[in-house]
């Protein structure tokens, strides 16, 4: 056994748990580190070759889910993992031995996952995992969509603003960036699928991709208004909301308009459940602007941000499920 640091051993003696050290220990627990790094491996540059042996994956996987639990840059991980003894406990790096690994680094190791599709891997394999567990049913979809806005400013070495995103208007306000379609398993609130298009892409375009195959029902918003008479959107019995115009003249003294407006509350309590990964993704990861530059990056990262806020949303019912296992 490796000998702790005096900096180390007086940390693990403070009285005081972080809200950050219990998050990082639920997440070393809940997560399924063995089928991710196996999923990445194949991929990942062997040692025995010219120059500094590449640092593990087991390592570098940690690093990366930091980056997007936390929403840094790679210089700013560097940096934090520098400032914060519970963030090197997760990763595995003791200061005494070793340095923190760099910003190229972690930026070389995302090019990695890139170019070999590896987040969409990813996505699916922690998807595989919840399956297993019994917590991704199949009966029904909720679809839904947010924009994700982009830097709409020219002045950089082009003058222009990145050609991949547009402009949309939702309500009265302008939006330059894109959007996150996702659908949702109508029963645990658990993205099963996302697709990344530009901000003015229609939502009801979408809905056809975001359904697996296997639901009976599915649920959208007002947006989606005749999405049953798609093609590709066909299968599923659709409950679509009412257009908040159309609801507010019901007349509620008549009982029909009451029945109508009761159902209505109904399919809005279902499609809540959507609201909760974009609630992890943009708050707790604070994910509210595209960091890259270019569709495919972003939808990159929008898979490994949607399949982190699976084991979130997840994550008392894993722990529940380790617990009984355990006992």
């Amino acid at each position: 056994m490796s000998q702790r640091s005096f900096a180390s051993a007086e940390y693990a003696l403070k009285k005081k748990r972080t809200r950050r050290e219990m998050f990082l220990a639920d997440m070393e627990r809940i997560v399924p580190w063995s089928r991710l790094e196996a999923a990445i491996a194949p991929s990942y540059p062997r040692s025995g070759r010219v120059g500094r042996p590449p640092i593990g994956v087991p390592k570098m996987l940690r690093m990366y889910c930091l980056q997007q639990w936390y929403g840094l840059a790679d210089e700013a991980l560097e940096d934090a993992l520098y400032d914060s003894q519970s963030m090197r406990d997760f990763v595995g790096i003791d200061l005494s031995r070793e340095a923190v690994p760099d910003a190229t680094t972690l930026l070389k190791f995302r090019r990695l996952l890139l170019a070999n599709d590896l987040t969409k891997t990813l996505f699916d394999e922690i998807n595989a995992h919840l399956a297993e567990q019994g917590l991704l049913m199949r009966s029904g979809t909720i679809v839904d969509a947010t924009i994700i806005a982009a830097p709409s400013s020219t002045k950089n070495a082009t003058g222009e603003r990145d050609p991949d995103m547009h402009q949309t208007k939702k309500g009265n306000q302008w939006h330059f960036g894109m959007k996150a379609h996702i659908g949702v398993d109508a029963e645990s609130g658990l993205v099963h699928t996302v697709i990344g298009t530009a901000a003015n892409v229609n939502d009801v375009t979408q809905a056809g991709a975001l359904l697996h195959g296997q639901e009976t029902s599915a649920f959208g918003d007002a947006g989606y208004r005749g999405v049953d008479k798609r093609e590709e959107a066909m299968g599923p019995t659709w409950l679509v909301a009412m257009q908040p115009g159309k609801r507010r003249a019901l007349d509620l003294t008549k009982k029909w308009a009451r029945l109508l407006d009761k159902a209505e509350q109904l399919k809005a309590a279902m499609r809540a459940k959507v609201e909760h990964p974009f609630h992890v993704v943009k708050n707790l990861f604070r994910h509210r602007k595209a960091r890259y530059k270019g569709m495919a990056k972003n939808q990159g990262q929008l898979f490994s941000l949607f399949g982190l806020a699976n084991l979130v949303i997840a994550k008392r019912s894993l722990l529940d499920l380790q617990a009984r296992g355990a006992s």
